[in-house]
């Protein structure tokens, strides 16, 4: 199955929710961190307990790799196992690795991350030096069923300084950006309509992100800042057509669902309770704006 199709499936069948394991050593409840002498053991146990508990009510997982590279060679195996674990699982991989170099480089990055132990279903990149950073990954979404989210208009402040210039001819950058993107994206379509290169829109731009989904009509968005970044499923709404065509990540808000709710040993049952709260609230939210009760 093509693997956007894949997606937009999961997403009907689980709901919408992308689960963040961007996972900090930090992050992990102090009686299980200590059970572990290896950091990296301790970070994959997490993880693998929270997939186990999550898989049927997510649409896919997101795995920032900062958070395993910062711990050297042990945090990189608790990365490597725990995308195998996931793919073990038939779990849709996104890695989050915001790649956005050219030529050669951007070649084996290509074969680092879309093949061997680092082995994803998406991969997220960076535009910003040019189309061309783009093109060594095509053959991966053309032969290998792969997939890729483009950074079209984040919410982080910064992107201010560069994303939302003012170009000579109307508009602004991020909107050129997402066009490019989406007209290269129209080779790639699955039978559900959507093409296997998306795009990263970020739900802290809810107004501008309304024009851009109808614009943007064949690109299926990966949207973070729900939750800790102070997105919520009002803004969410809007990205989102019927309750698809996008995933809306949260990885704190989940990950540390334990300490809101006062469940440290059963860590892995308050994300759960965590996520399905995020996707019924953002479900209830569809539902309103269409009229239904």
């Amino acid at each position: 199955m093509n693997i956007v199709d894949k997606l937009y499936n999961r997403v009907e069948k689980n709901g919408m929710v992308c689960l963040g394991l961007d996972t900090s050593l930090a992050y992990l409840p102090e009686g299980f961190k200590k059970t572990y002498e290896d950091d990296g053991e301790a970070i994959f146990e997490f993880n693998k307990r929270i997939i186990d508990k999550t898989l049927d009510v997510v649409a896919c997982y997101k795995v920032q790799i900062a958070y395993y590279e910062a711990l050297g060679l042990k945090g990189l195996k608790a990365y490597k196992d725990t995308l195998a674990y996931l793919r073990k699982k038939d779990a849709i991989i996104i890695a989050d690795i915001k790649r956005g170099d050219i030529a050669a480089t951007a070649k084996m990055y290509a074969k680092a991350h879309f093949e061997g132990d680092f082995e994803s279903d998406f991969i997220t990149l960076s535009p910003y030096m040019g189309m061309d950073s783009i093109e060594p990954y095509l053959e991966y979404v053309k032969d290998r069923n792969k997939g890729l989210f483009v950074l079209v208009r984040t919410s982080n402040k910064g992107a201010e300084d560069f994303e939302a210039l003012d170009l000579k001819d109307g508009g602004k950058l991020y909107d050129n950006v997402g066009e490019r993107v989406h007209i290269l994206g129209k080779e790639f379509l699955g039978e559900c309509s959507y093409s296997q290169i998306g795009g990263v829109l970020g739900c802290t731009q809810r107004e501008e992100v309304k024009a851009m989904r109808e614009s943007l009509n064949q690109m299926f968005f990966l949207i973070p800042g729900y939750g800790a970044q102070g997105g919520t499923a009002e803004d969410v709404c809007e990205y989102l057509k019927d309750g698809n065509g996008g995933v809306v990540n949260s990885s704190r808000k989940i990950l540390l669902a334990y300490k809101e709710r006062n469940m440290e040993e059963d860590f892995a049952e308050a994300s759960r309770i965590e996520a399905i709260a995020m996707r019924d609230a953002i479900n209830a939210e569809v539902k309103r704006v269409k009229g239904e009760n």
